[in-house]
């Protein structure tokens, strides 16, 4: 295994197992597939922009358990609870074609749980580690995620698997969700918050230096303007969501259909309904309350 070191909200002791991933099987591939994107807020938006472009004929739910954010410190057997259950009283209102997990931390705990008990095809959202190991020429990545997601087993396992020549820096971020999360309700972010979250991913050793940073949380893409712009040396981000989005089109199949007209829906679990900022944002991705 490649050099990994820990960085906050990480405890050194680890066993690896790699969740399995079974086939999953292509959907009927209906002139109008209904696809369900889950998140615990927004930052599964990114996902579904991918998904959009890939699928303009989907009809889309959008679901943010924002009653239950931020997942990233949550316990896991709690959290794992949470989901499933939550999950299942999703697929019995919306009745998806295909769900897409567009969460980094929930994928990571509760995917294999889900693709057990339900026959909806799921299609989740893990760390980009392999593309990164590929692309890296110095030889050193991070992997900027949420504590919870920096944690798992399946994390390292990734890690052993396409990352054992490099050296990879994980780096467990309580606030960046957060703050990612207000940018997109319209509040003004500080870029000191936002530096201080990303700045342990910069590192170097003599001649060598970061030069990939894995953004593993959703939430994340939203604020790359910001990173790249407060970066102390130009990085490459690497964002999962067109390798979610492909994944997605080849479960529902690549026939070309007219764009759909309708909007998508969006749910809240808190039951709230986006006004202002927040149901101008919603608007500029097609999606109604």
């Amino acid at each position: 295994m490649g050099r990994v070191d820990h960085f906050p909200g990480f405890s050194a002791g680890y066993s690896v197992v790699m969740a399995p991933t079974p086939s999953q099987p292509m959907i009927a591939d209906p002139a109008e597939p209904r696809i369900l994107v889950f998140d615990s807020g927004l930052g599964g938006l990114s996902v579904l922009k991918e998904l959009a472009a890939h699928l303009p004929h989907a009809a889309f739910t959008y679901v943010a358990d924002d009653a239950g954010f931020p997942y990233g410190g949550k316990e896991e057997r709690m959290l794992s609870r949470r989901v499933v259950n939550l999950m299942a009283e999703l697929i019995e209102a919306h009745r998806p074609d295909l769900v897409v997990i567009a969460c980094n931390t929930a994928s990571t705990l509760v995917l294999p749980h889900l693709r057990a008990r339900f026959a909806v095809p799921f299609v989740g959202t893990v760390p980009a580690i392999k593309p990164a190991a590929a692309q890296t020429r110095s030889r050193m990545i991070s992997v900027l995620a949420t504590p919870g997601t920096v944690r798992r087993d399946y994390t390292r396992a990734l890690i052993d698997t396409y990352a054992s020549h490099v050296q990879v820096a994980l780096v467990g971020s309580t606030e960046l969700a957060r703050l990612a999360e207000a940018h997109l309700n319209g509040e003004k972010v500080a870029d000191e918050a936002i530096l201080a979250e990303i700045k342990p991913c910069f590192r170097q050793i003599r001649e060598r230096r970061t030069d990939a940073v894995v953004l593993g949380c959703t939430h994340y893409p939203f604020l790359k303007s910001q990173f790249e712009r407060l970066a102390p040396w130009p990085v490459n981000w690497i964002d999962p969501a067109p390798a979610i989005a492909r994944r997605a089109a080849q479960l529902v199949g690549a026939v070309k259909r007219p764009p759909r007209k309708a909007a998508g829906k969006v749910v809240f679990t808190s039951g709230k309904t986006p006004t202002g900022a927040l149901g101008i944002m919603l608007d500029g991705f097609r999606l109604a309350g």
